[in-house]
């Protein structure tokens, strides 16, 4: 089973915590190789993702929203095997609400969304509460 879009319970739970914290959210994407437009044009899931990036990237911006951290996933040392991801980042928000707005902006909606849906095969986005870093575990 893929997850592409957050369900209605997921999203209602987000939604319930608070709004007004910053916020950092994990993205683990893994992309399609041939993207999945309702129109059929031709695409790879790379280059729907990039067009993803082109049209959410000025909304993600004017509502604070900066990567704070990026990689390259190239093994899974724990965890199962068949789930491998092409993209990893994380996405700082000022406050929950900030992000609520991203989403839910219009022009998101209708010029990002799209790519977002035609390229992504599975993907995981799990919001974190920032807690600062440290030279231990735990």
């Amino acid at each position: 089973m893929s997850h592409i879009d957050p369900t209605r319970d997921a999203f209602q739970i987000f939604k319930d915590l608070d709004r007004s914290q910053p916020i950092e959210m994990l993205n683990l994407i893994r992309l399609r190789e041939r993207a999945a437009y309702a129109d059929g044009r031709p695409s790879t899931g790379a280059e729907a993702y990039a067009n993803y990036g082109k049209f959410s990237g000025p909304i993600f911006q004017s509502v604070g929203g900066k990567i704070i951290w990026r990689g390259q996933p190239q093994c899974m040392l724990i965890g199962p095997a068949e789930e491998t991801w092409d993209i990893a980042f994380i996405a700082a928000y000022p406050t929950a609400g900030a992000f609520l707005e991203m989403v839910t902006n219009k022009t998101y909606q209708s010029e990002a969304v799209p790519h977002r849906q035609a390229a992504v095969l599975d993907s995981r986005l799990i919001r974190h509460q920032p807690l600062g870093g440290g030279d231990q575990f735990g």
